[in-house]
């Protein structure tokens, strides 16, 4: 069965339906039912996101792809500078 990846905003949606569910009285494990995670992905999403909101997750992951990228374009400039350093000391 293929994997799922949801996005930071359905997390955060789920996991407010959820709780939303358990203030009505519902045991968590008939709460946690409707969006179809187990009881540790849950949890896990819970310690991850549960403090942020929609916004804030989305401008998080928009910054950490942007420290990736930036963190890719040092090390492949640091490659480029160590190749031209091995080639101008070989070449006297």
């Amino acid at each position: 069965m293929a994997r799922k990846r949801h996005k930071a905003e359905e997390i955060v949606a789920k996991l407010r339906q959820v709780e939303a569910l358990t203030a009505q009285g519902r045991p968590f494990t008939e709460a946690r039912r409707p969006i179809s995670v187990t009881a540790v992905t849950y949890y896990r999403w819970r310690s991850e996101y549960n403090d942020r909101k929609g916004d804030k997750v989305k401008r998080l992951k928009e910054l950490e792809a942007e420290k990736n990228f930036f963190r890719r374009a040092v090390s492949d400039l640091t490659i480029k500078t160590r190749i031209l350093k091995e080639a101008a000391g070989k070449s006297f």
